[in-house]
């Protein structure tokens, strides 16, 4: 455990805003949770690899960095194994360890930043497939008992970029590793238009998962900004959804809006279009701004505050609601703990 006083945390956020903290705690080991004083959401954060977290303000009390690394095959079949990883291991790098490992299962989710922990938090998900595929369990330290606890796939209650960790009871458990079920043989999933697509200008009919896993990587770095070079966090609005019948009323009204099902009762309709209809594609309030390749990703020019940053996002939300009746969701966490 390491405990930093007044941290930056500019280098812990893809945005790449400055803001601090009273205190940082570096979790590096399970046991150092067993020390720790009571955590109170009132004034403390808890973060792993800061990419999908929006610092608006700073943090008047303790910032709980997780660090817990490791990753290990438990148990395999035939035709599945179990891994394990640390809530801290970087998401990218566990991918590509599996696909080294002969593993498939996780090459769609390929690039997307964060850590482990994070991922059935926001059930990641990218190119037709989200983390609940493949999720097996969680494990997790109870902040309000002091114990730890095993969840389920069904018990995260994973949704569209949603989870029990993230809506039911947020800020209570503390993530220390993840379990899931791979495939050892592979089984592609190319519903997506656009992955078939890349696979096809990659002149690969038959592909394996490392092709899928490369073609996932030309197309975001393709059509995504690079964090390392302009801070973002990915998505910043979810695509929100719409029953059939509402569906198809803005359909009527808006005839180049793409649209898909979602499930049954449901259809997804895009955020991009909307905001770029709007016209916040590439728009620019001082430092802030919204990303020239993708009308979902908001930007940080290099200066920004979070508070910036998060303005332009409101003024976007509310163009959105005036034109087209609809309230986009963020998809970061907004972390501000301003009056």
């Amino acid at each position: 455990m390491k405990v930093t006083e007044h941290p930056s945390l500019k280098a812990l956020n893809s945005f790449g805003v400055e803001s601090s903290a009273r205190l940082m705690v570096t979790l590096e080991q399970e046991e150092d949770l067993l020390t720790l004083p009571r955590f109170n959401p009132d004034t403390d954060v808890l973060l792993g690899g800061g990419s999908n977290v929006l610092f608006a303000s700073d943090v008047p009390g303790t910032i709980l960095l997780n660090r817990l690394q490791g990753r290990s095959i438990v148990r395999q079949d035939s035709s599945h194994a179990w891994v394990d990883a640390g809530a801290g291991e970087n998401w990218n790098e566990l991918v590509h360890w599996t696909l080294e490992n002969g593993l498939s299962g996780l090459e769609n989710l390929t690039m997307i930043p964060g850590l482990a922990g994070a991922a059935p938090i926001q059930n990641i998900g990218a190119y037709g497939v989200e983390l609940a595929s493949v999720l097996d369990s969680v494990t997790a330290w109870d902040m309000d008992r002091a114990i730890w606890t095993v969840f389920s796939a069904k018990d995260c209650q994973p949704a569209y970029r949603d989870s029990y960790f993230k809506t039911v009871e947020p800020d209570r458990f503390f993530i220390t590793s993840i379990r899931l079920r791979l495939d050892r043989r592979f089984q592609p999933r190319l519903d997506y238009a656009g992955l078939a697509k890349e696979l096809d200008a990659m002149g690969i009919s038959q592909p394996n998962a490392l092709d899928v896993s490369h073609a996932v990587t030309r197309l975001r770095r393709r059509k995504l900004p690079d964090p390392a070079k302009l801070g973002n966090a990915g998505s910043f609005f979810k695509n929100p959804l719409l029953g059939h019948a509402a569906a198809s009323a803005l359909a009527k009204r808006y005839p180049d809006l793409p649209q898909w099902q979602a499930t049954e009762g449901s259809s997804k309709c895009s955020a991009a279009w909307m905001i770029e209809h709007c016209g916040f594609k590439g728009c620019r309030a001082g430092d802030a701004g919204v990303s020239e390749k993708h009308a979902l990703v908001m930007v940080n020019h290099g200066n920004a505050s979070g508070a910036e940053i998060l303005e332009l996002a409101r003024e976007i939300q509310s163009t959105v609601r005036n034109e087209f009746d609809i309230e986009l969701e963020t998809e970061p966490k907004i972390i501000d703990f301003r009056a």
